[in-house]
């Protein structure tokens, strides 16, 4: 069977801006850009609530429609730059993102060097190795990422530039993955590995573990080579020291990646709950720079979730001297946003498995539309200086002076440097459906059991999903330089608890506590419990299992642990005993009353009450309150809610003080239609299925934050988490830093 080539664009599916940052009305305009070759508009108002950037706007300037352009109008703009110690020059400021070959098939690759070379760009060639047809092209910067995928000192002297990719946003913390079915004979040739083997990257570089290290590589690379090094981050919490170490270490540029970035292959836990966003790393990074004396000379290109000019823009004026198309472009040759590079059967012909009877874009339609997308993005940044009053794009990097924000607080404002004509304060949560976007993730876990990996960017709370926890608003961190994330792939994570003062240990931090649905399955459910070794509370249920107790908290002295309410009179016995009590910050007044009297762990229930505080703002003050009579570390913390949805709620709870954390609604949707399940095996299965996936997305965060051993370090551990733009009493009350912060 032949290639079917593909030269037109697909349909697009309907995408909102809710459901979709790359929503329908968002590819409809970079194909209309691709098409026409001129800009549209300038100025554009924000489509997101919720996304610091588009809340953002150049002074006194409002959206302008584009309906006859002359490109003799911008003549006079320059958007000439030097960087890497004027060692290149760029005439057009951007740098396409690093997207490997066997991720896409070639021809997109092929086409964007070409474009490079044309428009005095930048392009890179991702870590998997540099296709022959690519190494034609000049303009190109070959990356040095951890597994070396096809990489020596021939390829290394290719191009103008080399990029050590130490993170990226879409997985900060974790190595690249090309799964083994797209690993076919010429991608095995080009990586120099097996076909049908998983590319699969270690999370660190097992010769980069410090900043001096990673000093070390780029003195070698340079020596070797004598050509410019960059090095490529995932935006997270610290970003601000590794932006600086890096530049103190000879880097001539840092290429800082936004969290939800698009990428061919990612686990979602990881996609949509680790790093921060790129506004707030490029100004952090920016102005941290400034202040030791280093930014001159050194180049900050900003990546991910990059739409227009207009985007661009407001990063130059935050400190960025170029930005990176990735999406963006792949949209301009014909993407439609499906999630599906992983499974190499793209329908564009972009990210498909290079194999007969497969799919391929046209590669002269490629180049055609990226041409034309580049076009209008030029012009259109070009009009955007000159309604500024600016002749040169080096006038407008670092100008926040021509900034305002509106609905920003002043914590926001003062990171950013911009000034607020709105400092309205969004709100923290909105009402909901928690599940709609949830379901098809959390049937996987049961029909995997293993960590669910998806393709390209994150529609995550809060920027395109609305927040409806407070949870929603925090990120966790993503290890890297300072300190080196953990391989869960290759090294052991430890995730076992212990409870009840040394005298109970479980293998994970999760219990399960039978919903209404879950009633008639309790034997099943201690079946699972006592196989992967968790807890399972039937406090409230009338019938016990006959066997398998160890685990099982009862009211009664039957089980390993006893569980009393908070009305009860606690009579202590032989059993550890647990109280629970609502989700109140009244009843948290209470908690030096509980210890004294000897109990072992409190369980907070947001369900008992309907009209309790937010289960994290009264497990933030219970454990504050431990801690401050010293009794955190034998009293345990259990959270009952039904707001889980996956094991990045788990984590970040535990972040904020949680030692376990329910998670029978997942239980729940996990099983479907119970009609249709057969047997008390098939139960059994899929209720350990799921359970197994989480543990193993859990010890893929905790590895992706550097943490080895997870109850002796996450439990309260605030400092792994940030917030992205959350009221500032709560963040405060929280004890959790904004995001870019230093």
């Amino acid at each position: 069977m032949k290639l079917e080539i593909i030269n037109k664009y697909l349909p697009v599916p309907k995408k909102s801006k809710d459901s979709e940052f790359w929503c329908s009305e968002v590819i409809e305009e970079i194909r209309r850009m691709a098409t026409l070759g001129k800009p549209l508009r300038i100025f554009r108002k924000g489509l997101r609530k919720y996304r610091i950037l588009d809340r953002l706007s150049f002074q006194d300037k409002s959206e302008k429609v584009i309906d006859d352009f002359d490109p003799k109008e911008v003549e006079d703009v320059d958007l000439d730059l030097e960087i890497a110690y004027g060692a290149i020059i760029v005439n057009t400021p951007v740098y396409f993102s690093d997207m490997s070959f066997g991720a896409l098939n070639g021809n997109p690759n092929i086409a964007l060097a070409a474009i490079a070379d044309e428009f005095g760009a930048i392009t890179g060639i991702g870590e998997g190795g540099l296709h022959p047809e690519v190494a034609k092209f000049r303009r190109i910067f070959v990356q040095w990422a951890s597994a070396r995928f096809g990489i020596d000192i021939n390829v290394l002297m290719k191009g103008i530039g080399i990029t050590i990719k130490i993170g990226q946003g879409a997985k900060p913390g974790i190595g690249g993955h090309l799964p083994g079915s797209k690993v076919t004979e010429i991608i095995s040739m080009t990586r120099r590995i097996p076909p049908g083997t998983d590319a699969l990257s270690p999370a660190p570089h097992h010769d980069i573990y410090s900043i001096e290290d990673l000093g070390q590589r780029i003195e070698a690379l340079k020596v070797a080579t004598g050509k410019p090094v960059f090095v490529k981050v995932a935006a997270t919490n610290y970003i601000p020291y590794i932006v600086s170490g890096i530049a103190r270490m000879g880097a001539d540029g840092v290429i800082i990646d936004g969290h939800g970035a698009g990428t061919g292959a990612t686990p979602i836990v990881v996609r949509d709950s680790l790093g921060i966003p790129l506004e707030l790393a490029v100004a952090s990074a920016d102005k941290i720079l400034r202040r030791e004396g280093l930014r001159e000379g050194f180049t900050i290109i900003a990546s991910g979730r990059i739409t227009s000019a207009d985007d661009a823009a407001k990063l130059f004026a935050l400190g960025a001297d170029m930005v990176s198309f990735g999406t963006a472009t792949l949209i301009a040759m014909g993407c439609i946003m499906c999630h599906t590079c992983n499974l190499g059967k793209c329908p564009a012909g972009l990210a498909s498995r290079l194999s007969d009877g497969s799919r391929i874009v046209d590669l002269d339609f490629a180049i055609q539309r990226v041409r034309n997308f580049m076009k209008a993005f030029s012009y259109e940044l070009k009009l955007i200086l000159k309604e500024l009053g600016l002749k040169r794009l080096k006038d407008l990097i670092g100008r926040r002076d021509l900034l305002t924000g509106r609905n920003i607080d002043e914590e926001v404002a003062e990171l950013l440097g911009v000034k607020v004509l709105d400092p309205t304060n969004l709100p923290t949560k909105l009402n909901g459906d928690l599940w709609q976007k949830r379901m098809q993730y959390i049937r996987k876990l049961s029909e995997e059991g293993d960590v669910i990996v998806v393709g390209m960017g994150s529609d995550a709370p809060p920027e395109v999903e609305s927040p409806k926890r407070i949870i929603d608003w925090l990120r966790i961190d993503g290890a890297q330089v300072t300190r080196p994330s953990v391989d869960p792939y290759r090294e052991f994570l430890d995730l076992s608890t212990i409870l009840a003062n040394m005298r109970l240990s479980i293998s994970a931090p999760l219990i399960i506590r039978p919903t209404s649905t879950l009633l008639r399955y309790v034997n099943e459910l201690a079946v699972v419990a006592h196989m992967l070794n968790i807890l399972l509370d039937l406090s409230d249920v009338d019938v016990l299992p006959k066997r398998h107790l160890n685990h099982v908290m009862t009211s009664s002295e039957v089980g390993g642990i006893r569980v009393i309410k908070y009305s009860d009179k606690i009579v202590m016995s032989e059993k550890p005993i647990y109280v629970k009590i609502p989700s109140s910050l009244d009843m948290a007044k209470h908690v030096s009353e509980y210890v004294k009297s000897g109990i072992s762990g409190i369980i907070i229930d947001e369900t008992l009450s309907e009209s309790s505080d937010d289960i994290e703002v009264t497990l933030v003050e219970i454990d504050r309150l431990l801690r401050r009579i010293k009794a955190r570390y034998y009293i345990d913390l259990i959270i009952h809610t039904e707001k889980i949805r996956g094991a990045d709620d788990i984590v970040k709870l535990i972040g904020i003080g949680a030692d376990v954390v329910e998670v029978s609604k997942i239980i729940e949707l996990s099983l479907g239609d119970l009609s249709k399940i057969k047997s008390r095996e098939e139960i059994i299965e899929k209720v350990a299925y799921t359970i197994s996936a989480l543990k193993r997305e859990i010890a893929l965060i905790a590895g992706a934050a550097g943490v080895y051993s997870f109850y002796s370090t996450f439990p309260g551990c605030k400092e792994l988490l940030r917030s992205l733009d959350m009221d500032i009493k709560l963040r405060k009350f929280l004890e959790v830093k904004l995001a870019g912060s230093w």
